[in-house]
């Protein structure tokens, strides 16, 4: 299933089941519970272009892990580390479908990352990677939007990381069961119709069964939490010379079965 969070022509939010070009409302204000099934359509069918699209979750925590993809750490001249890299990008971050990618008046060096997104699907702790795939509620596409030099001043990555408007996510949640193998998903970026980066999520160095073993021995994970998975080469600040948003630029990622994120970008 492929489950939205829709605004409403009269003003209302809703979550709604996409089959085709139909929005079909379900009885829940809960994205991740809807993919369990349980929830119940209402009656009311809309027509897709009738809706906007809104970021399908706020996630109680956005966690993301950095350099996880060999090709993008050899055209950043890094290191393959020894331990995932993890960092936290704030939930005010978050955007949807649509919305603007802000410049911030602090910064010009604002790069793109067109990554696959795990969103959690239930409460769990210490959950091992062979049962790992089993918490995911769905899948959908990450932009991680990253400010370059204030990632850079810190070896945590999170100043840089966690700018307003630079957590693009969408266009919807597409449930597990239709993803049977996450780490065989191709990923396209284009910026302003310039193919940056293609790639799949074969090249990960820590999987996505890895990742959430990792995190969920760190901490609880709970429903609606996100996890943004990594990178592959092609990023803006690895070109020569260095491809950096500016107003005006439109960044479009899709990635196999879970459709396409576009966002404009646009003066903070």
């Amino acid at each position: 299933m492929k489950i939205a969070r829709v605004a409403l022509a009269d003003g209302r939010t809703a979550v709604a089941r996409l089959d085709g070009d139909a929005a079909l409302l379900l009885d829940t204000p809960d994205v991740v519970g809807a993919t369990s099934g349980t929830a119940a359509e209402t009656g009311e069918r809309l027509a897709t272009d009738d809706v906007r699209l809104l970021a399908p979750v706020t996630p109680p925590k956005f966690l993301a892990i950095g350099l996880n993809y060999a090709d993008h750490i050899a055209e950043t001249g890094a290191s393959e580390p020894e331990h995932p890299v993890f960092f936290n990008k704030q939930t005010t971050c978050v955007i949807g479908p649509g919305d603007g990618i802000e410049v911030p008046p602090e910064s010009s060096l604002v790069d793109y990352e067109g990554e696959l997104g795990v969103v959690i699907g239930r409460r769990c702790r210490r959950v091992p990677a062979d049962d790992a795939l089993d918490v995911v509620a769905g899948y959908l596409v990450v932009n991680d939007v990253s400010v370059r030099d204030w990632q850079f001043r810190a070896p945590t990555m999170t100043l840089g990381k966690g700018f307003d408007t630079h957590g693009p996510i969408g266009p919807w949640l597409t449930t597990a069961d239709e993803v049977p193998n996450p780490q065989a998903l191709r990923l396209r970026t284009w910026v302003s119709d310039e193919l940056l980066q293609d790639s799949t999520t074969a090249g990960m160095i820590y999987t996505v069964a890895d990742q959430i073993a990792v995190l969920s021995t760190m901490c609880t994970l709970e429903p609606g939490d996100l996890i943004a998975t990594g990178t592959p080469a092609g990023v803006g600040v690895a070109r020569q010379p260095a491809r950096w948003l500016v107003p005006g630029d439109v960044v479009r990622i899709e990635i196999d079965g879970l459709g396409v994120l576009e966002n404009p970008v646009v003066a903070g």
